[in-house]
């Protein structure tokens, strides 16, 4: 798929999330198949006055491009002056978040509360598409709420400002991740513009992805909450879309011992009592649905070493062998 002057490998592209798509779990993803990975959001004013936790989340490693890093914010100058900032990471594009729901990055006029400044917005796709050497995108959502759908509007500014592609997630910020994602929106806004659209929202299956491609003529489709605790399913899109069948379904131990190697790598990249609190929401994740789940997280979410760690792991898998 090309974006601008940059052309990915496949069509699937892992989404970015808070807390969630950090380097560990980009690095495997990409691994799995992510023709595409994203950063977690970056902070503009963060950047701007030099916060060093926010710039450390920019880091990329070279086994997991290519790399888009997402920026939060609604001041414009600040956003395009902090481009040269991000350019020192390389990232292959840089996304603009307009879509995040979540009350403290809301109630500071950004991401998704953008959608009620249609203005503003072009304003802040043009001034960082010029200061960007690499394509720029940005992500929305259907609309704020039920009363004030916007995608097709915004998507047509967001186009004519500078943007290279466009991804929409099909909720407005009001349902939050409730209900259904509304693929209607997606196919709208696919037969408004004439750059590349990105679907997002509901893909749980292969099937999903198929599903959202010949529904709404989507150029790609990105996973989120589908791919927490289900690396996988990046290869079985794929394949799916390649084939028309899935052969790469994981077992209970290949899950188990995903999840193990995730837990090394965070503990590796973060420092073990950190790595280790931040990996207990990916292992409630990949372990649920097997037997004793509940009783092994109740476990797991009370440990603090790793080699405590790799001894429950250890004891668990050696029972469902």
């Amino acid at each position: 798929m090309k974006i601008g002057n940059f052309t990915t490998e496949n069509n699937i592209f892992l989404a970015p999330m808070a807390g969630v798509s950090d380097m560990s779990f980009r690095k495997i993803c990409r691994r799995w198949g992510a023709g595409m990975v994203y950063s977690e959001m970056i902070s503009a004013k963060g950047l701007y006055y030099n916060d060093k936790k926010t710039a450390e989340l920019m880091r990329i490693d070279s086994s997991e491009r290519p790399c888009a890093i997402q920026i939060f914010g609604s001041d414009a100058e600040i956003m395009a002056e902090i481009i040269p900032k991000v350019m020192e990471f390389n990232p292959d594009i840089i996304d603009i978040n307009m879509g995040c729901p979540t009350p403290k990055i809301v109630n500071n006029g950004d991401g998704s509360a953008l959608l009620k400044n249609p203005k503003l917005i072009g304003e802040i796709v043009r001034k960082v598409s010029d200061a960007s050497p690499v394509p720029v995108t940005v992500k929305i959502r259907k609309g704020w709420d039920s009363n004030n759908v916007n995608a097709v509007e915004t998507a047509k500014i967001i186009e004519a400002n500078g943007a290279a592609a466009i991804a929409v997630h099909g909720r407005t910020r009001e349902e939050f991740y409730s209900g259904t994602a509304d693929w209607n929106i997606i196919k709208d806004v696919k037969n408004s513009v004439k750059i590349p659209v990105i679907g997002n929202g509901d893909i749980k299956t292969a099937a999903d992805a198929k599903s959202m491609f010949d529904f709404t003529g989507c150029d790609a489709v990105m996973i989120g909450r589908g791919a927490e605790g289900n690396p996988f399913i990046f290869r079985q899109i794929n394949e799916y879309l390649r084939d028309g069948f899935v052969t790469c379904s994981p077992t209970p131990i290949d899950r188990l011992n995903q999840m193990t190697e995730h837990i090394e790598m965070l503990v590796a990249e973060k420092g073990e009592l950190r790595g280790i609190k931040e990996a207990r929401k990916h292992i409630a994740w990949y372990i649920k649905g097997l037997p004793n789940a509940s009783r092994f997280k109740i476990t797991v979410f009370k440990i603090n070493t790793i080699s405590e760690m790799r001894q429950a792991l250890t004891e668990y898998i050696t029972h469902l062998q």
